[in-house]
């Protein structure tokens, strides 16, 4: 199977300013895997900034909180070009498919772990990180199976973000606390129906072939 058919479909990759800022990397030799080691640090700065919004108020929590919800949108958008730079720009490297992954691990784990802190529900942010963490694993034991990646939700990857985003930016107007929490549950259950749905899929699949 291509990189091209194991690719998440995503409508943001045909937009003009995604192929701008591809364009924008490969001529200045940003290679895929430097874009996807950005995330994760993106996302070391959003679990800072979730921290530090628990040792604030007024003013500097709301820019806390904002930053957080933009190093949010930041890690998608370097999901999103390091796989245009590597299938569109021809910079694939050999090692790849291991950076293509395994930051999308480490970035989920530490922007719930953080938004957990924010919530004063630590252990509610890793329950939501272990969940988002399985549905990759469910996704990848399938096509170590052989079968096309199944990246179905209601709450993938981009979904779960979007969420996570929605519920920071709110809870940096209001009940920064009550609404991460709030947030967090819906991430979980979102993620745990994702979860039960993925493996219901690979099960069939194993069972008709």
């Amino acid at each position: 199977m291509s990189e091209a058919e194991n690719r998440r479909p995503l409508t943001s990759r045909n937009s003009a300013w995604a192929a701008r800022l591809a364009s924008w990397a490969v001529a200045r030799e940003i290679t895929p895997n430097q874009i996807s080691q950005a995330s994760m640090g993106f996302a070391a700065a959003g679990f800072a900034l979730y921290a530090m919004s628990t040792q604030v108020a007024g003013v500097a929590q709301f820019l806390a909180l904002f930053l957080a919800a933009a190093t949010l949108q930041a890690r998608l958008v370097c999901n999103l070009i390091d796989g245009m730079v590597a299938i569109e720009g021809g910079k694939g490297a050999k090692d790849g498919p291991f950076w293509n992954e395994a930051p999308d691990r480490v970035s989920d784990f530490l922007f719930f772990a953080g938004a957990g802190l924010a919530a004063n529900q630590p252990s509610l942010g890793l329950f939501a990180a272990a969940l988002a963490i399985a549905t990759a694993y469910i996704r990848e034991l399938g096509r170590a199976e052989g079968f096309p990646p199944d990246f179905s939700g209601p709450l993938a990857k981009p979904q779960r973000m979007a969420v996570l985003t929605a519920g920071t930016v709110l809870a940096a107007l209001y009940a920064s606390e009550w609404t991460l929490t709030v947030t967090l549950w819906i991430v979980v259950a979102g993620t745990a129906a994702t979860i039960i749905r993925r493996s219901w899929t690979l099960i069939g699949r194993l069972k008709a072939r």
